[in-house]
């Protein structure tokens, strides 16, 4: 398989894949996509940023019957993060089927509007495991005519606990069904996982650094107190439009944040202790480039969707080998180059074997640069201004875009993003002119009223 036009698949489809520029499928793509659409159960190994999304939306969407009201189909990730993506991904590449209804139910929001919503059910729904499984056992998801289960980066779901929710789900939806299982890593407990939700599955695999030419990656020695002021020396030597720091703990991870937030840097931290709305909040600013510096534990850290990313560094070395080529993965992504920068402490070193083995090259070693404070920080080109109304409110885009060009007197391209929740919007318009923004907004209207503004 060289392209999507060598397979079978609906003409709507092969419209929105040309529509969305996608021609050449990517290694995951090539390898599942065969297996899926023949009907077979897939294994699938493979890192963040690969395209596993549409390997496994393509035949789900293949398969289903969008005049028949029931959901066929159902996919679980292990955070809101990661379920917001794949429904997004799914709803583009479903553009082109009228009537399909995709819907979210997930944790961290309140239960009564989704199980409202499935009175009327989803031909796809996309969740985590303890809202999904809260709504089997009050019976408001119906499974009955369940054709296709899909277990996304089902790795982090065992280690955020979910075993058991997801050993509950699996016993509650029919026999006769296809499954997929995605996951960055195979250890023994994704095998047993396997063994208990896949029937003869196929084994496909891709993520040997092979498949990312384009990674710098430097390894770079230091003590455990210069961890944070080497992270700050690496920023301000190459000088990244966007990074992801990958902290161990949520410790280090607020620790670090603190640290960056005092040297003056566009910087926020992102980890499982945050409450849902200011994790959400992280993930808007981080998203539309009001951020230039990302610090997050690898469980928060899941389901970003950042294809500009420039640098990933570590703090310190993960635990194992595949969980560093796991993060390293989110940079370098679709042919661009992304630069891999890792702190190795003494307590890490008996670690690097493992990377070379993993590589199949010696490790690139550099001194660390190190900085506790600077006069030139990273600073973002974007700010981030806060509206407390959202779809409920029936507040649109393009009124936001109105309001800012009207009233407010910013010109089209000093804005960025629009992001509209439930109950409240974001909109990143250019850092130099926040305070005009600001007051243009509150000394105007939005679709008829006023509406309270803040920069975040």
């Amino acid at each position: 398989m060289t392209a999507f036009t060598d397979l079978l698949l609906k003409p709507e489809l092969l419209s929105t894949l040309a529509t969305a520029g996608y021609t050449t499928p990517t290694p995951i793509q090539a390898a599942a996509l065969p297996e899926l659409l023949a009907g077979h159960d897939v294994l699938a190994q493979a890192p963040t940023g690969s395209g596993k999304t549409v390997a496994f939306g393509l035949p789900l969407l293949q398969r289903l019957d969008a005049g028949r009201v029931a959901t066929q189909a159902l996919v679980l990730c292990p955070t809101r993060e990661l379920a917001d993506q794949v429904a997004g991904v799914l709803r583009q590449l479903a553009a082109a089927i009228p009537n399909v209804k995709i819907t979210r139910l997930t944790g961290g929001l309140p239960l009564a509007p989704q199980r409202a919503s499935l009175v009327h059910p989803p031909h796809i729904a996309v969740g985590t495991p303890g809202r999904v499984l809260e709504l089997l056992e009050l019976g408001a998801l119906d499974p009955s005519a369940l054709s296709m289960l899909v277990l996304d980066e089902a790795d982090r779901m065992l280690d955020m606990g979910f075993e058991e929710s997801l050993r509950a789900i699996l016993g509650q939806l029919p026999q006769q069904r296809q499954s997929v299982l995605c996951s960055a890593t195979f250890p023994a407990e994704i095998r047993a996982l396997a063994l208990a939700s896949l029937r003869e599955p196929k084994e496909v695999s891709v993520g040997s650094l092979s498949t990312r030419p384009t990674l710098d990656a430097r390894f770079h020695a230091v003590e455990d107190g210069q961890r944070d002021a080497s992270v700050l020396g690496l920023l301000l030597l190459h000088r990244p439009e966007t990074s992801l720091v990958f902290c161990n703990t949520r410790r280090e991870v607020d620790q670090l944040t603190a640290f960056l937030t005092a040297a003056g840097m566009a910087v926020a931290g992102l980890h499982g202790d945050l409450e849902q709305r200011d994790r959400d909040e992280v993930m808007v600013r981080f998203g539309n480039g009001s951020l230039r510096v990302l610090v997050a534990s690898d469980v928060a850290a899941r389901g970003l969707d950042n294809r500009e990313l420039d640098c990933v560094i570590n703090h310190a070395l993960p635990g194992d080998a595949d969980t560093w080529l796991h993060r390293v993965g989110r940079t370098s992504r679709a042919g661009a180059t992304g630069l891999a920068l890792s702190l190795v402490g003494p307590r890490e070193k008996h670690r690097c074997a493992a990377l070379e083995a993993l590589t199949g090259a010696p490790l690139i070693w550099a001194d660390a640069p190190r900085a506790t404070r600077t006069a030139d920080p990273l600073r973002a080109p974007m700010r981030t201004v806060l509206l407390d109304a959202g779809r409920s409110d029936k507040l649109r885009p393009g009124d936001i875009l109105g309001a800012l060009t009207g009233a407010a007197g910013l010109p089209a391209e000093a804005i960025g993003r629009i992001d509209i929740h439930p109950i409240r919007s974001y909109v990143a318009v250019r850092a130099s002119l926040l305070a005009d923004a600001l007051s243009g907004l509150r000394a105007g209207r939005v679709k008829g009223r006023n509406i309270r503004v803040r920069a975040l």
